[in-house]
Parts: structure tokens; sequence; C-alpha cells
């Protein structure tokens, strides 16, 4: 029995980078003798244990043969004799198929070390295509190691291109998008995940609606960009500089999908927009099964997005309808997520990143001027609720009248 520690370990630590966790594979050994000797077995589809002491998890070395559509459609052999060689074969990216002994030996059949070096994410061997998450993931690693300066090999998009082409993307089920995809949205530069799941196809098969953005115009004074599609990848990206928050970057995605129905006779206007891309948004999250968190984030934000870009000229009372309307005060963490959504969508355009954007301050401002109001318990003695509700709201509106007196003439579009 031999074991290697494998995958992003010994990646991550030939990069420079900090090693989160320690994947480990064991040759020659069943799943009796591991048993054995303490391991606890977990895992579904083939066997996976964890270590008796430090509770790291070590999968028996494996073959795997493709029996049927999708990520499931897989006979896994996890026989003693199966060599390490094989069990690296199986695995997607060549950097992820360096194993180490534990004598520090690098074992690296597939040239991952060569790949680190270029800077290139490439495939271990054709077998990369009977697995459609490797789409996903190859679109995720691209956007964490971006900074870094690594790009899809092209002969790996060209693979990816090819089972987009014979409907491996439409194999894959809401769940393993939406994991693939929250994971994306955290990483450094989350807009490369949709820009690559563009570029081999799979985007308008995973994400239609935001497919359907590129090509469509937006008037040149305010989106010197001009397409919309690349607009919200600009969005994305100045959100990623914003937030670490995945929730706030998904928001910066869908706040436009409405645009994507825009009948092009009206071009490059698009009036009504936001009420489409609301719509838009809740029948993505229905068919993704998007946790409640993002899909009320990312509607407040589809919504009210250019309510937010016109704070200085809105009426007093429609800035407490804002902030009534996205419960600004009962959940104020979440009104200040909406604001950096917003923030972003501005500086999302040629030119418009270095800009201030005083609106999101100013509106901070008022939410806490407002929230600030209260009714002394005498006072709530004498009205009943509805009448307690129409006091508060009037001193609110009193509360905004000296902000919205000192507010600039003029605002940012």
């Amino acid at each position: 029995m031999r074991t290697y520690l494998v995958g992003g370990a010994v990646r991550d630590a030939l990069l420079g980078l900090p090693v989160r966790e320690r994947d480990w594979v064991v040759v020659g050994a069943t799943p009796a003798e591991l048993e054995a000797q303490g391991y606890t077995r977990v895992g579904r589809d083939f066997p996976v244990f964890l270590h008796p002491g430090t509770r790291e998890e070590h999968a028996l070395a494996r073959t795997e043969r493709k029996t049927g559509p999708g990520y499931r459609g897989f006979e896994t052999d996890f026989d003693p004799a199966v060599p390490l060689e094989e069990d690296l074969r199986r695995r997607d990216l060549t950097i992820n198929a360096i194993a180490e002994a534990a004598d520090g030996t690098r074992i690296d059949p597939y040239g991952g070390e060569r790949d680190l070096k270029a800077r290139r994410l490439r495939h271990v061997s054709e077998a990369f295509a009977e697995d459609p998450v490797r789409i996903l993931r190859v679109a995720r690693f691209a956007a964490r190691f971006h900074p870094l300066g690594f790009e899809v090999a092209p002969e790996t998009l060209a693979l990816m291109q090819g089972m987009v082409a014979a409907g491996e993307a439409g194999a894959l089920v809401p769940e393993r998008v939406w994991q693939e995809t929250v994971k994306a949205l955290g990483e450094p530069a989350p807009e490369v995940y949709f820009s690559v799941l563009r570029e081999v196809h799979a985007l308008k098969v995973i994400f239609p609606e935001v497919d359907r953005l590129f090509g469509v115009p937006q008037p040149e004074r305010w989106h010197p960009e001009i397409d919309t599609g690349v607009h919200v990848l600009m969005v994305i990206a100045a959100a990623a500089s914003l937030s670490p928050l995945p929730r706030v970057r998904f928001a910066a995605l869908t706040h436009d999908l409405g645009k994507g129905e825009t009948p092009a006779a009206e071009w490059p206007k698009h009036s009504g927009h936001e009420a489409r891309s609301v719509a838009l948004v809740e029948a993505m999250a229905a068919r993704l099964r998007i946790p409640n968190d993002f899909r009320d984030l990312a509607t407040l934000v589809a919504r009210y997005h250019g309510h937010c870009h016109r704070a200085f000229e809105l009426r007093t009372g429609t800035v407490l309808e804002l902030l009534e309307n996205s419960d600004a005060f009962r959940r104020p963490e979440r009104f200040d997520e909406f604001l950096t959504a917003c923030e972003a969508d501005f500086r999302g355009r040629g030119g418009f990143g270095a800009r201030p954007y005083p609106q999101a301050g100013w509106l901070r401002e008022a939410r806490a001027a407002c929230a600030a109001v209260t009714l002394e318990a005498s006072e709530r003695a004498r009205l009943d609720g509805p009448g307690i509700g129409a006091e508060l709201r009037r001193r609110r509106l009193e509360a905004l009248k000296p902000l919205i007196a000192a507010r600039p003439a003029t605002a940012n579009p």
C-alpha cells in the first residue's frame, strides 16, 4: 500500500499559494484493508476514506469507464492493481494530475509542472470529454488563476466546444451548475468564468439569459463599451473589486438581463428592462435552484439600480419608497450589498471605473437619518397600527429634507 498527495495541494504548493486542504490517493489497497487500519468509509459513488487521525480524504486509485450520458454515467474500478498513472489519467487538468510521494518525489506523467510554468490549463486525456462538469470546472479554474496569467489551452477549448456540440452541457443537472457557478463567483476574476463558457458555446445552454445580452447595443453616451454583454462582464469584474460576496457578484451578473429581450427596433434604448430583468432572474433562480438570498438581492438590484443611479434626482417621497421597498430599515446589510452592486454597475463601463459614485454614500446617509426616527411609547399609545406607520413615515420624510436640500445639483448617469 502506497499513499500519495495529489491534486490541488501539490498544484498550489508549486505555485506558492496557501494549501487549503489535502487529498490523497492510495495505491495497492482494498477497502477492507483501509477499514482495518481505522479509516472511515464515506462517499456514495466510489470509496473515499477519512484518515483516522487527520480526517483528510483518502481515495483508492481507480479507473472509470463511460457508460451513459452526464457526469454520473460511469463505471468505476478501484482494484488494488490500478497503477497511480492510470488514476492520474482520469483527472481533468494536467496541473491537477501531479502526485507527491512521502519522500517528496513528484510523479508527473502528463506534464503538469510544465503547464504550471507555461500558465496553461490543459486537459490530461481525451477522457476529459466524458464528464460535462469539467466544462464548468475549467472555466472556474480560469477564473481562479487568471490573475496569475493562466489561459485555457486551445486544444482544451476545442475539446470543450465539441462536448457542447455533442449535447453534454445539456446533461448538467441544476445542482452541479449552481455548485460550480457559486464557487466561480467567489474567485478573483469571476467574469472569466462566463467568458470561457461563452467561448466554448456553453453559455447559451446554461445561462441563455446572459448569452442573449451579447450583441445588444446600449446608448454610447452612458455606455462607451456599447455591447450589453461586454458591460455585464465589466460589472462583474467591478463587483469583484468592491466585494468578496458571491451574492453581490451574482446581482451584478443579472442586473440587466431584461435588455436581452428588448425588441431590436427599440435599440439602443431599453425602456422597461428593469421589470423584464426581475422576471428573468426569478425564472433563472427557479431553474437552477438558486438560494433565496441570491435571488432576492438580484431582483432588488435589477428593479432599483436605476433609482440608485438617479438618487440626486428623486423626489423625497421616492427616496423613502426606495428605502421601504428594499426593506432597508430591517435589513441594512442587504441594502449595503444593493448599493455595492449598483456602484459596480456604474463602474463597469468604459472609462467610468475611476469616477466618483457619491450616490451610494448619500443613500447610506438617507437610510441612517430615517432609521434614527423613533416614536416614544406615549406617542405610540395614542395611535393605532396604521397611525403609527403614517407618523413614522411623516417624520422620516422630514428627516430627509435637509439631505435633499444639500445633495448635489447634478448626478452621474
